[in-house]
């Protein structure tokens, strides 16, 4: 299996591409404040999951499956105040906060999936 066989990927990699379009049209300051940070908690997610999925060991990798889970609920978090504070349309945050919920969902499917093969690769 390769790294852009795993939907969660690139499921990732898009969302993250999306925020950067978006953050792109924001003025100076908003840019300056949410817009790095959203940029970077969104870019974490894929970059977690490709660290995560190069490691040796079941250990190891969940870590950074756990790290990428959390950067994703810090994205929607980022989403949320971009949408309170007006830099991104209600259509805009509905389509974002859609695609985080599915990959939140897969993530953690594919989180549990990776605890079974871990304990099934300890016995």
């Amino acid at each position: 299996m390769k790294l852009d066989d795993l939907e969660i990927y690139t499921l990732s990699m898009t969302f993250s591409d999306e925020v950067w379009d978006n953050v792109l049209e924001w003025n100076i300051f908003a840019r300056d404040t949410i817009g790095k940070q959203w940029v970077r908690s969104a870019d974490s997610i894929s970059a977690n999951i490709s660290e995560g999925f190069g490691r040796d060991s079941f250990k190891d990798s969940q870590k950074f499956y756990y790290i990428a889970r959390g950067s994703l609920y810090e994205s929607k978090t980022w989403l949320d105040k971009s949408f309170c504070r007006k830099l991104i349309s209600e259509e805009c945050y509905k389509k974002l906060f859609d695609e985080l919920n599915i990959l939140g969902l897969k993530m953690n499917n594919f989180i549990k999936a990776h605890k079974k093969l871990m304990k099934k690769d300890s016995v």
